[in-house]
Parts: C-alpha cells; sequence; structure tokens
C-alpha cells in the first residue's frame, strides 16, 4: 500500500550570497541548517541542504555559480535570498529586477516547476551593523527597501513564498548578540529568528501546514 512505502528524502537547494553560507558562523548555524534540523523534529526525513552561495555574490555571480555546477533538480524546496551586494555596489533596482525574475525562474525549475514550493527571502538590512558605522544608514536602508520591493514584486508575480526578514534584521540596532564577531553579518540568534519566520512557510510548501505567505 502507498502509506507502508519509504518516506523520500526531502531535498532542499539554497540559493542566494554571504547570508546563506552562513559568513562568521560555523556550519551547523547556518539557517538552511537550522531549517533542516527543524523539519527533522516534525518528522520529516531531509537531507543536508546543498547550498549555491558565496560571501560577496551579486545576482549574476549566483547565476554564473549556477551555472558552474548545476544543482541535480528536482528538489522538494528552493531557496533565493539574493541582491545585497547589488545594492552595496549600487547597481539600479531596474537591473536587479531583471537579473532577479531570471534566478526566480530558475529556482522554480530547480523546484520542478513548483512556485509554492520556492521561499524568497528578504535582503536584510546592514545599515544597523558596526561596520555602516559613518555611512550614511538611512539611505542605506531605503535602499535595502527598494530592492525589497522589488523581490517581493517578482514573488508575488510568480507565484512563489515570501518571508520578510528585513524587520527582524534591525533588531541588531538595540540587540548586539544578533551581529556575529565581524561586525556585519547575522549570528547564529540572528539565523534562529529567520528559521522561525521559515518554518511555517516551508512546512506550507511542503504540504505539512498552512501559511498564507
Amino acid at each position: 500500500m502507498h502509506d507502508s512505502a519509504p518516506a523520500a528524502d526531502v531535498r532542499i537547494l539554497t540559493l542566494g550570497d554571504s547570508y546563506t553560507i552562513g559568513e562568521a558562523v560555523h556550519a551547523d548555524e547556518r539557517w538552511p541548517m537550522q531549517l533542516a534540523g527543524l523539519l527533522r523534529t516534525r518528522g520529516l526525513i531531509v537531507s543536508d541542504p546543498q547550498i549555491v552561495a558565496r560571501t560577496g555574490w551579486t545576482t549574476g555571480e549566483l547565476a554564473a555559480g549556477i551555472d558552474a555546477a548545476p544543482p541535480a533538480a528536482p528538489f522538494e524546496l528552493v531557496t533565493l535570498l539574493i541582491g545585497v551586494n547589488d545594492q552595496y555596489r549600487g547597481r539600479p533596482s531596474a537591473e536587479y529586477r531583471a537579473e532577479f525574475r531570471s534566478l526566480l525562474a530558475r529556482a522554480t525549475g530547480f523546484a520542478g516547476g513548483r512556485a509554492d514550493h520556492v521561499i524568497v527571502i528578504s535582503i536584510p538590512d546592514w545599515s544597523v551593523t558596526p561596520f555602516a558605522a559613518g555611512r550614511d544608514r538611512a539611505a542605506i536602508a531605503h535602499g535595502i527597501d527598494v530592492f525589497n520591493a522589488v523581490n517581493r514584486q517578482e514573488t508575488a508575480a510568480r507565484g512563489a513564498r515570501y518571508v520578510d526578514v528585513a524587520p527582524v534584521s534591525r533588531k541588531a540596532a538595540q540587540r548586539t548578540e544578533l551581529i556575529a564577531h565581524d561586525g556585519l553579518h547575522p549570528s547564529a540568534a540572528m539565523y534562529a529568528e529567520w528559521v522561525s519566520l521559515l518554518l511555517p512557510v516551508a512546512l506550507a510548501a511542503l504540504g505539512r501546514g498552512t501559511s498564507p505567505g
């Protein structure tokens, strides 16, 4: 009978930059690993996530990274978090939109064409970090908001899911434990807060719960 068939591993692909590879935290503290761990506590058999990400990558560099080593589809869950380096380098939002749209289409392909198995994660706001000292923090925050408006719109147009971590990231202005030792990247504690937002959306994508996003 179908119910007696062994459960297949849930395969997760995470696409991004330093925030996905977990710059400045231990490998098991990266949010993809934390998310996989929580999904396992819900009874799912989850393989360690495949991470295609590198610190400093822009949208174009992520696309090139995918080309260099294409992941073997399909995946039950695909996440996409990209754009902070485009913003940091002063790229126009229209260019970001075009490249993000292309990456989102590729992410959907890796999910077997199922857009509702794709989760886009907003760009966190690095203006509140010690690294931003001496810079125009308000301008940085505005730039992040503009890029996040773009990725939110493109996510809705594709029919994918969206998790907004920007408000959590801004808590670091008062909570220094949310920033890693390098003064820029999220700590394991901040990633844990992200995962608390991601978990119900991931469960919904996997057919294990309900979620509006």
